[in-house]
């Protein structure tokens, strides 16, 4: 080693002697070599997170035997991240400005905990390179790069300039200091439509916008700043070019403060909704090993370039018909998707960032990283996919999960009983699989996802089924806009319902009420038990229980008749034909299974009933059936004609119409918040607004009308 890398890392090397015996003279000889000087890692850090990714690097953490301290917003107060810390503090209502955001705060908890440094997972201050800034000051350590690097990189505009002076390609457009909204249009023009418009300090597709057409852009320019100031406190934008079949491929750097830099390869995150990822791989499908390269290199000189210290992704954007790629963004922080980098290289990434923030060396070195098979993450969301993929929220009343194993990890922070809340990210959990190929990959995660049951809210599994199954996806033809190009086959009319599945879900329901009168019955021979038989079946007795479901506008109805024998004969009528199983053997199995024999096939399914709905997980995927109210509970909740309502619990930002406005279907009427995300309501149809039934700035619940409409007749008079 030279004289001089000894000299600059002094305090990192030392040298170690030895004594060895020659195998050829037998005679002794004196040896020395230099190795890299461990630090200790820390005691004790804080995580300024919540969700998953708490919990996540807790698991590490806890590994290591390092002590870890949880925050919580009064939301969060019975959170799993909070019952998995050794230590745990409250700071702050639920609204993340006023917890998980509240610098002072978090800082005074690591003061009176005791923690020498703080993780801040992603999201929240994982990029607030004046809290990292302010750590420095505080001599508590930042786990993550320093702040010059997060302001350089945080910019977009920056970034690019400067990865331009790297030799790294950047994606043709605008990106000055000039926000002059005539100027920002004249600029889109001479790119050339369709242009992309981005918030200059933006990530996860927020202040992002898609602009297809010149009369679009003021609407669009204006919707972008809107949500960036809310996010990020800076409206400021840019214009790019978009490309029209992009790739989105990043690669995972990491780099330590002894002047190691090194990439684990890439992900391919070109799967995505509303501009966010769900569906992720490593390594990218159909790279040369040349091109696989280069992206690496590029992206560790991206790193170098700012100085770079920890775990970052260099985002790039890949032109699919030719394979260029050019530079988006680098994310100055641990990625969501980190864990299909860890199964494909064998690595624990939130260990090397402990490692690395300790002041050691980086656990491996280019030449001593390798890619072992594929792997997938599937992000589980709260949302509904059939409604332009808005979020929902709601308790979790059932959750079921496929077993963990070495090729299916689970990431969450949620367990049964949970809920998701409108403050919040509507990400329940990472489902990730790994396999000795991408096909042997892809399977794994099939059957993972046929496992994953979840009841209380909507969420995308179905979809992510559909998706993983698609003739395009499993060849490996991923394209940033895969999702609208495959649209009719990602949304076809559901199956049609099997009766074996509603025998199924009958024969619980039947089978819980007849546990439910058996437990009543024991608890009224007590004289002074107040419960009483309240159930239409009667034990002893040969009969029958009918049962109404509806699946859409489809009338069901079922006939479970009671043998002798203990076997139940169940005849299913749908508007098309009747069917009936003879001779069924069915049994409960805990709470929500249910075992039965039907034409000598054993089925073992879930069946959940949440209020008026039977949630039924069978092998076509999850079908709901509802149960009609009686009439006399229906009477007076008609909708009214052409009312527009709350898609999800929400905030109101803006209202652009009044009473007595006239308006065009598709016109722009009211703008909601909700999970951190704008939603753009426009109007159904073409008439004159009657009502306006909420301001800016309030909290509306689920299913409220937000504008009401004229009568046609009363539009009439008027015109």
């Amino acid at each position: 080693m030279s004289s001089f890398l000894l000299s600059a890392n002094r305090a990192a090397l030392r040298m170690r002697w030895g004594t060895s015996i020659n195998p050829v003279s037998a005679k002794p000889f004196r040896w020395y070599t230099t190795e890299i000087e461990r630090k200790p890692l820390f005691d004790k850090i804080l995580i300024a997170n919540r969700g998953e990714i708490a919990c996540r690097i807790m698991r590490t953490a806890k590994k290591l035997g390092i002590k870890t301290v949880a925050v919580f917003s009064d939301a969060d107060r019975n959170a799993l991240h909070v019952k998995m810390a050794d230590e745990a503090y409250n700071i702050g209502p639920a609204a993340s400005a006023e917890s998980y955001l509240k610098v002072d705060k978090i800082i005074e908890v690591a003061r009176k905990s005791g923690a020498q440094a703080i993780h801040p997972g992603y999201g929240f201050l994982s990029e607030n390179a004046g809290f990292a800034e302010r750590l420095a000051k505080e001599n508590i350590t930042f786990i993550g790069p320093p702040g010059s690097a997060m302001t350089s990189m945080g910019s977009k505009s920056e970034s690019k300039f400067i990865m331009q002076a790297a030799k790294v390609p950047v994606v043709p457009g605008y990106h000055g200091e000039n926000q002059d909204d005539a100027f920002l249009k004249a600029e889109a023009a001479k790119i050339g439509y369709p242009v992309l418009i981005k918030a200059v300090k933006g990530g996860g597709g927020k202040g992002m916008r898609i602009v297809e057409t010149p009369e679009d852009f003021e609407i669009m320019l204006e919707s972008s700043r809107r949500e960036a100031m809310k996010s990020f406190s800076d409206d400021k934008v840019l214009v790019e070019k978009y490309l029209v079949t992009p790739r989105h491929v990043e690669v995972q750097v990491f780099a330590d403060t002894l002047g190691n830099a090194v990439y684990l390869f890439e992900r391919d995150c070109s799967v995505q909704r509303r501009h966010q990822k769900i569906l992720e791989e490593a390594p990218a499908p159909g790279l040369s090993e040349e091109l696989r390269r280069d992206l690496g290199e590029k992206a560790v000189a991206a790193a170098k370039a700012v100085n770079y210290v920890g775990a970052g992704t260099v985002e790039f954007i890949m032109d699919n018909t030719d394979q260029k790629f050019y530079f988006m963004e680098m994310n100055t922080r641990l990625q969501v998707e980190h864990p299909i980098t860890e199964m494909i290289t064998n690595t624990d990434l939130v260990q090397w960032q402990l490692e690395v923030a300790a002041g050691n060396r980086l656990p491996k070195l280019q030449h001593e990283l390798k890619m072992d098979g594929w792997a997938f993450e599937a992000r589980i969301y709260a949302e509904n996919p059939s409604n332009d993929f808005l979020p929902d929220v709601g308790p979790l009343l059932h959750v079921q999960t496929p077993e963990a194993s070495d090729t299916v990890r689970l990431e969450t922070g949620f367990v049964q009983g949970d809920e998701i809340s409108v403050h919040y990210d509507p990400m329940i959990a990472k489902l990730v699989v790994h396999g000795e190929n991408r096909t042997a990959a892809l399977r794994v995660l099939r059957k993972a996802l046929s496992e994953y049951e979840v009841v209380g809210l909507n969420t995308n599994i179905e979809f992510l089924k559909t998706l993983a199954a698609h003739p395009a996806f499993i060849a490996g033809e991923v394209e940033t806009g895969f999702i609208k190009k495959y649209e009719t086959d990602m949304f076809k009319p559901a199956p049609p319902l099997d009766p074996a599945t509603v025998a199924q879900a009958s024969l619980s329901m039947v089978l819980r009420d007849l546990e439910a009168s058996k437990e009543a019955a024991v608890a009224a021979q007590d004289g002074s038990s107040p419960f009483t038989l309240n159930s239409g079946l009667r034990l002893n007795q040969v009969s029958e229980q009918k049962l109404a479901f509806k699946l859409e506008d489809q009338d069901v109805q079922v006939g479970v008749e009671f043998n002798k024998d203990g076997t139940y004969n169940v005849r299913v009528q749908t508007p098309n034909k009747t069917t009936v199983f003879s001779k069924v053997m069915a049994k409960l199995a805990g709470e929500s299974s249910v075992i039965a024999e039907i034409e000598n096939r054993m089925y073992k399914t879930s069946v959940v009933q949440e209020g008026d709905q039977i949630h039924v997980f069978a092998e076509e995927g999850k079908v709901t059936l509802d149960v009609p109210q009686p009439k006399f509970l229906t009477v007076g909740k008609e909708e009214k004609a052409g009312s527009l309502r709350t898609p999800m619990p929400c905030k109101i930002s803006q209202v652009m119409c009044k009473p007595g406005d006239k308006v065009v279907k598709g016109q722009a009427l009211v703008i909601l918040e909700a999970m951190k995300m704008e939603h753009i309501i426009k109007s159904p149809v073409d008439g004159i607004v009657s009502d306006v039934f909420f301001n800016v700035g309030e909290m509306v619940a689920e299913n409220k009308s937000l504008i009401g409409f004229e009568e046609k007749e009363e539009e009439e008079k008027k015109a």
